[in-house]
């Protein structure tokens, strides 16, 4: 019976950091940006201006994908050509960085920390997870 009790004691301690780092919001990552939940990024994109934090959204999938449907008020730079425009990313202002899956949002995240930006928060659900939760579109 001991027995059974210290392995579910590891268990749920093992367990626990999974449960919290699930959630997304807050999780820094070794490349230095923070992967956040949708919930959070819709949160922060609802207040708009008002938010005492500001921010943009930042589509990093292919004009024909963002044209498609984008985060309304999204700024659009194909990761592939990131590299050569970080001129045109906004600076001091909170980055939420997206494509259609997350990965290609994960590699903007990382270029865009390399790059010298501060407050960068991938959002690993990206489009995906935004439609999915019935958050609005723009096109």
């Amino acid at each position: 019976m001991m027995e059974r009790i210290k392995t579910l004691l590891l268990l749920m301690m093992l367990a626990l950091p999974l449960a919290v780092s699930a959630c997304g919001e807050g999780e820094q990552t070794v490349s230095g940006y923070e992967n956040t939940s949708i919930e959070h990024a819709y949160a922060h994109w609802k207040q708009g201006k008002d938010s005492p934090i500001p921010f943009v959204f930042l589509d990093v999938r292919t004009p024909k994908e963002y044209a498609a449907g984008h985060v309304p008020d999204a700024v659009n730079i194909p990761v592939q050509q990131l590299q050569q425009r970080l001129s045109e990313v906004p600076k001091g202002k909170r980055l939420y960085v997206y494509c259609e899956s997350g990965v290609r949002a994960g590699k903007a995240s990382k270029m865009l920390v390399n790059a010298g930006f501060g407050s960068v928060e991938n959002v690993p659900a990206s489009m995906r997870g935004w439609r999915a939760a019935g958050y609005p579109v723009e096109k």
